[in-house]
């Protein structure tokens, strides 16, 4: 049974070689919990203790950098924790998921141990692919369903936030300086999502060449199709939006040249359209007030000039 070793031999579980007690440096830090964070999310008191093998022997790094050479710490160890007379956003018992790591004392390593000691270094964020995520208010699960409740807001003095469960993978955990969690920091993928977000990581952070493997390959040929469909289809409503910003300058403005006009919007930005497109719509609806008749009209009996 694992809780019946010391530190230095679930730490020698995942060594090469012995290491002493001496040679590691050793700390605890919490990965994330069950209150609602800065995105509106929050993970199930089983999501976490589901969770807490999955981090188990995961390493440590910085900024979620997807670099060899970035790794720091590998986490031997895992808990969930009651946080007592703490309590959630929700009113619920808090509880938090927390790791033991260690990392070897060197040179190279002394300055993060430093950072860590002088609490320099202590919010981290981790990552990890989710597989459902629940609507506080109607229960809907967005992974399968479509929600129309936004998260942060209140339905009936009830807050909408969404519960992660099931979780399916845990990838590392990071130093970050504003995690998504206030007591920790989380940055969280649910499924699919997870391994294009590691595949854009590998391509962006690797300059001699990122090595993907099939599924984030797969995942980012996709979603590259995916926006060059919404390439077309914004290319395809600015091209419309153009073309009515157009004509109704020539029915607003018929004393311009049209073919100038049409020359000056063809390189508008879409905002820059949209914004056209309103005045012109207001200026139309303040012609139509100013030159509408009225039954009044004609009639006066000149009161503004009684004394």
């Amino acid at each position: 049974m694992t809780e019946n070793l010391s530190d230095i031999e679930k730490i020698n579980a995942f060594s090469k070689k012995e290491l002493k007690e001496d040679e590691v440096y050793v700390f605890t830090l919490t990965l994330c919990d069950n209150d609602v964070d800065r995105d509106n999310e929050c993970f199930s008191k089983a999501a976490l203790e589901e969770l807490a093998p999955l981090f188990v022997g995961k390493t440590g790094i910085s900024d979620h950098s997807m670099k060899s050479a970035d790794q720091k710490a590998r986490i031997f160890e895992t808990f969930v924790e009651k946080a007592e007379g703490e309590k959630t956003a929700y009113g619920e018992e808090l509880y938090r998921l927390k790791a033991k790591a260690y990392m070897l004392k060197n040179a190279e390593t002394q300055a993060l141990i430093d950072e860590i000691e002088g609490g320099i270094k202590k919010e981290v964020s981790v990552s990890c692919s989710m597989g459902g995520a629940v609507c506080s208010i109607c229960g809907k699960d967005m992974k399968k369903e479509r929600c129309e409740h936004i998260g942060g807001r209140r339905y009936g003095g009830r807050l909408c936030y969404r519960i992660l469960t099931e979780p399916s993978d845990a990838y590392e955990f990071s130093f970050v300086a504003v995690p998504a969690q206030r007591r920790a920091g989380v940055t969280k993928a649910f499924g699919e999502k997870a391994e294009l977000e590691n595949a854009i990581k590998k391509v962006r952070t690797e300059n001699g060449g990122a090595v993907l493997s099939s599924a984030e390959m797969k995942r980012l040929g996709d979603y590259i199709e995916a926006l060059e469909e919404e390439a077309r289809l914004g290319e395809r409503y600015k091209k419309e939006l153009c073309a009515e910003v157009i004509r109704l300058f020539g029915l607003r403005v018929p004393e311009v040249d049209i073919k100038l006009f049409s020359s000056v919007a063809a390189v508008m930005t879409v905002n820059e359209l949209l914004g056209f497109k309103q005045g012109l719509e207001k200026s139309d609806k303040t012609a139509e007030i100013q030159l509408a008749p009225s039954e009044n009209r004609g009639k006066t009996d000149f009161s503004q000039f009684r004394i």
